[in-house]
């Protein structure tokens, strides 16, 4: 049974006259029409005019259920079709295997390459053996010691980002979570190989980003990365999770956002209607992109992709600012600014830039005598 949007309601009822229509027999005798060819075309022209006219104008909430939504690929998919030879790995060789993210060596394309995968699950039972995606350390540490591996053997890293966040459970914490991320946030900055990254639903904090610091960050066009959900945002800034949509603006999530102030390098085209609703052309647009990210790095020695991915995160925010140190060490002052600043300082602080300049003058002219 398809799953439908609050913002999809008219959808939902022109697909089920549309099923009707197409499918007399699995209604009741009353309500059995013959199937009108033209009207079949009439209705199917304006569900896709609705779907075209409604996901061109979503807003940032609207985004985030998209990114969330229970029938949209989640790795585990992307997997089984994209690469061949998958071999699952598991286990931290400290505690105990992590059910929420896949983690092994496939081919793609002819290559070696390494997967990592955070799986969300698809139904009540695998969501709850994949924690919904929901790392724990143990997680992020057989990640760490895969992705190691990959570097001794010179196989680039693919990751799929896909959670709403790390696991914050008591447990998780007494095992190191924090710590945890930092770790595989180190790692993947330090690898000489290169890292292709896709954010395919949620990309939510550090949970994401601890296997997201790659050379290449693709994202999904509804998909959404962020240091917290809208609905977090909200109750901590209003008290308010109902202020979702106000928050989710502020936030700049979405990937069209993102791509503008340079946090990812490149928006993956949907199909309209979202991934969920044609699973093939999504699997041909990552494709594609996944195979031009790694060509791209095929010329670079180890020591290269590890200076450009070093730079790639340095230089964020260094295009539009950069920090001035001042009394309260906490002014960030636009290039384009710059020279209104002095301006303004200067005059504010005239009167004493002049006796401080007459001073040195006269110690000067004492010193000569």
């Amino acid at each position: 049974m398809k799953s439908y949007l609050e913002f999809e309601r008219d959808i939902k009822v022109l697909e089920d006259e549309l099923g009707k229509l197409r499918d007399p027999y699995n209604y009741n005798k009353e309500e059995i029409s013959e199937v009108d060819t033209q009207k079949i075309s009439k209705i199917q022209d304006e569900i896709d005019s609705k779907l075209k006219t409604s996901y061109a104008n979503l807003n940032e909430w609207q985004k985030t259920q998209v990114a969330r939504h229970e029938e949209r690929p989640k790795s585990k998919f992307f997997i089984e079709n994209l690469f061949t030879n998958f071999i699952n790995l598991s286990g931290d060789r400290t505690f105990a295997e992590d059910e929420s993210v896949l983690a092994g060596f496939a081919m793609f394309e002819g290559k070696s390459v390494l997967v990592i995968g955070q799986e969300k699950g698809d139904d009540l039972d695998t969501r709850l053996k994949r924690n919904f995606g929901m790392m724990r350390p143990e997680g992020y540490r057989k990640c760490i010691r895969l992705m190691n591996l990959a570097n001794k053997f010179n196989i680039p890293v693919i990751s799929f980002i896909d959670t709403p966040g790390a696991y914050p459970g008591i447990g998780a914490e007494q095992r190191g979570q924090a710590e945890a991320i930092a770790r595989s946030i180190e790692c993947c900055m330090s690898l000489r190989v290169p890292i292709i990254s896709i954010i395919i639903g949620e990309g939510g904090s550090g949970g994401a980003i601890a296997l997201a610091s790659a050379n290449k960050v693709l994202m999904l066009e509804n998909a959404i990365y962020s240091v917290i959900s809208p609905e977090g945002c909200a109750s901590i800034l209003w008290r308010d999770s109902s202020k979702s949509l106000e928050a989710a603006k502020a936030m700049k999530l979405t990937a069209n956002e993102l791509l503008n102030i340079g946090i990812i390098d490149k928006v993956i085209d949907e199909a309209v209607g979202g991934a969920h609703r044609n699973k093939e052309q999504i699997i041909f647009n990552i494709k594609k992109e996944l195979k031009k990210s790694l060509e791209e790095f095929e010329n670079y020695t180890g020591e290269e992709v590890f200076m450009l991915r070093e730079k790639k995160f340095l230089d964020i925010g260094k295009e539009k600012s950069f920090t001035l140190i001042s009394k309260d060490y906490a002014n960030l002052i636009t290039k384009n600014n710059f020279i209104t600043f002095i301006k303004k300082n200067y005059l504010k602080y005239k009167n004493r830039n002049i006796i401080f300049f007459l001073l040195l003058l006269a110690v000067i002219l004492y010193l000569i005598k």
